[in-house]
């Protein structure tokens, strides 16, 4: 798991593009009925938007609420093993993220019915409630088993343990096998650099 806030970040743009691309693709072969180049293309074109408002919704939502449920109800940071924390934490991530990607997708879907999103205002409701499971089926298993195994994989190549520097994480620092910080070493300026005490000669 990232160690501290520039970590998490870097690795929240990794793993939103893995699952926010998928979903996309997912959510277009749906309505196709298939998989084709034409619903790569078209998940592709809506991917940008989509991709950003994932992003917001993670970092300043999800996450959050996901962090605070995981290590108040599932595991204990210091004592659970770092696979159960990322199991837990990933878990708890996909339910607040499908709810409100769900609802943008219903919004999205808007603009595509004949008449435009005024005149179908009334079925975003049920569109959203039914979007809900069908995301939910696919994103869990999608993030434990694909996303996040190749998300971190990509992370922790690009990013080796410790050439990313910043406070740490208070509920990760005694995470079960989480390394200490590396930082650079500290030089004191040559002015403040005590010097050897002066040689005295022997008194003759």
């Amino acid at each position: 798991m990232p160690i501290n806030k520039r970590e998490s970040l870097l690795f929240t743009f990794i793993m939103c593009f893995c699952m926010v691309l998928w979903m996309s693709i997912y959510n277009v072969a749906l309505q196709h009925g298939a998989i084709n180049g034409e619903v790569i293309a078209a998940a592709w074109l809506g991917f940008p938007v989509a991709y950003v408002f994932a992003m917001c919704c993670d970092w300043f939502v999800a996450s959050p609420l996901a962090k605070g449920f995981a290590f108040k109800f599932l595991v204990t940071p210091g004592k659970s093993s770092p696979l159960a924390m990322t199991l837990a934490v990933s878990s708890c991530m996909v339910v607040p993220m499908v709810i409100i990607m769900s609802f943008y997708g219903a919004c999205e879907g808007l603009f595509h019915m004949p008449g435009g999103p005024l005149a179908n205002l009334q079925v975003l409701p049920m569109m959203w409630l039914v979007n809900i499971p069908r995301n939910f089926i696919m994103a869990l298993p999608w993030n434990l088993l694909v996303a996040g195994p190749v998300a971190r994989f990509i992370f922790r190549h690009a990013f080796p343990m410790g050439t990313v520097f910043e406070e740490q994480h208070m509920e990760l620092v005694r995470m079960p096998g989480a390394p200490a910080a590396m930082m650079p070493p500290m030089t004191l300026p040559r002015a403040w650099t005590p010097s050897p005490p002066a040689r005295q000669e022997p008194l003759t």
